[in-house]
């Protein structure tokens, strides 16, 4: 654990986490290309021209985003529809981020409240943290806006959100996060952020984006909080 680290999350009162990616992998067991090929499916039967790149696309997430920006919002409402039906499919065979949920439970433990702030629906991580026994551990549940992509990361909206339901300023506020989208809304919120950084190719982007701190490990910010809630409680 760094000694920036350690700063970092002494100097903050609450947690926000990203869902996909610092609490586990919503499309372990469902993989996106897939998903994303469906909602392509979708477009199609609803008669859209799909350009190549789209239709080879392998993030739905990205597909629903471009659906939005193309402006027909009955299309977009059909496409989110259907992949908030693929989202509460996938998190019954999502897999666990190592240390995902010793983050939880060891921010709780050191008096911080969490939040999760996701471009996944809000019923997805819902139901992935109640069958995993999280649910009373993160509050509130920060889901992407229905059938409006715009407003999902790194628009600063929901992480905002989140913060004003914390009743926490921004800046005793830091988000953990896997993407870029992740660092850049934070910074537009103005809440502290650390990247967490799940392949050797992020540090560099994480340090470039101006991240507080990079972790290649979410064990790394357990022990940096379990360090505080011993602290605390000396």
């Amino acid at each position: 654990m760094s000694a920036d680290l350690g700063r970092l999350l002494g100097e903050v009162g609450a947690v926000l986490l990203d869902f996909d990616g610092p609490v586990c992998s919503i499309f372990a067991g469902y993989p996106a290309p897939q998903v994303a090929a469906e909602l392509v499916n979708v477009l199609r039967r609803r008669g859209v021209d799909v350009p190549p790149d789209l239709a080879s696309e392998p993030d739905p997430l990205e597909v629903l985003r471009r659906t939005g920006a193309a402006g027909d919002h009955g299309v977009t409402r059909t496409v989110e529809d259907v992949l908030c039906e693929a989202e509460r499919r996938a998190v019954e065979t999502a897999a666990p981020t190592p240390y995902g949920r010793e983050v939880i439970v060891a921010a709780r433990q050191a008096g911080m409240p969490v939040a999760a702030v996701s471009n996944n629906s809000a019923g997805a991580v819902t139901a992935y943290l109640t069958a995993h026994r999280l649910a009373e551990h993160v509050s509130p549940v920060v889901g992407r806006a229905y059938a409006e992509p715009g407003r999902m990361k790194p628009n600063p909206e929901p992480i905002l959100q989140a913060v004003r339901s914390l009743g926490e300023l921004a800046a005793r506020c830091v988000l953990i996060g896997d993407s870029l989208s992740d660092i850049e809304g934070a910074r537009a919120a103005g809440v502290a952020v650390i990247g967490y950084a799940n392949r050797p190719t992020k540090v560099g982007d994480f340090r470039l984006a101006r991240a507080d701190a990079v972790v290649t490990s979410m064990g790394e910010i357990a022990a940096a909080l379990i360090d505080r809630g011993s602290n605390s409680a000396s």
